[in-house]
């Protein structure tokens, strides 16, 4: 009886082990592949954009950078638009998703988020000289409203401006702002530092950014519920980035100021 215990146990063991072996994760898998893939808006700066030089960069851009130096891979960045992000992280196309993504509720049913790397708002903004030129100017009825389709703006947006006409844009957010200027659209909303690094690409004056944000939200960087050992890694990550300044640095360049624009 004892032996028939022990050889139990022990199969029990080794049925375990197998397991283990057999269910790498997915940290080893980046490691044996050398490559870290990444899902990353395909433009919409200054998080992500690929610049005068036709280089992909941007402040989660260099972020998701420094991640794959720690691992000792190199990266490789996979394009997709706002709405198309998720779903490349859940099919499998992509290891982590990085860009300005809010970690709401119900964004959270499908994909886990890491910590704040920062926290942001939406914003409105209009063509400047128009009659459209507040917040408040905004709330008249039947206003034509340009946001993100899946975004949080979007959400906000139907919230603010119940008597508006939500137009939902597919893409990023430089669509949003081309809607305002051509006059397709009264106001649009997005978030502010998408809007602030994307309106520098039209002539000085151009909008009229409001001042208010209708939110303020957390952004985080996120990856399947069945990667957790690379959802620690990275929450570690983070920590050390902001312990030693290197995120600091990130945000002060590409977020809190205007000076990549001379650079990229």
């Amino acid at each position: 009886m004892k032996i028939a215990k022990l050889l139990a146990a022990g199969l029990g063991l080794l049925f375990v082990a197998g397991a283990v072996d057999a269910k790498a994760g997915t940290l080893d898998e980046i490691t044996k592949r050398g490559e870290l893939r990444v899902a990353v808006q395909t433009q919409g700066p200054p998080f992500s954009m690929v610049d005068k030089d036709g280089k992909r960069t941007g402040s989660s851009v260099e972020l998701a950078e420094l991640m794959a130096k720690e691992m000792g891979v190199k990266v490789n960045f996979l394009n997709f638009d706002w709405d198309g992000l998720i779903p490349a992280l859940l099919s499998g196309k992509a290891d982590l998703l990085v860009g300005d993504m809010t970690p709401t509720l119900a964004r959270a049913m499908k994909v886990g988020f890491t910590k704040p790397f920062m926290y942001t708002g939406s914003v409105v903004f209009t063509k400047a000289g128009g009659k459209f030129n507040a917040t408040e100017a905004c709330k008249t009825p039947g206003a034509r409203i340009a946001v993100l389709l899946g975004a949080t703006g979007e959400k906000e947006a139907k919230a603010a401006f119940p008597q508006a006409e939500i137009k939902s844009y597919k893409g990023g957010g430089p669509l949003l702002l081309d809607a305002v200027n051509n006059g397709q659209a009264d106001c649009g909303v997005n978030d502010v530092s998408a809007v602030t690094g994307q309106s520098s690409a039209y002539p000085a004056g151009t909008f009229t950014i409001a001042s208010e944000l209708l939110s303020k939200a957390p952004l985080a960087f996120a990856v399947r519920y069945d990667e957790q050992d690379l959802l620690i890694w990275m929450n570690l990550f983070l920590d050390q980035a902001t312990l030693d300044g290197r995120l600091k640095q990130n945000l002060d360049y590409w977020v809190n100021s205007d000076a990549w624009k001379k650079d990229h």
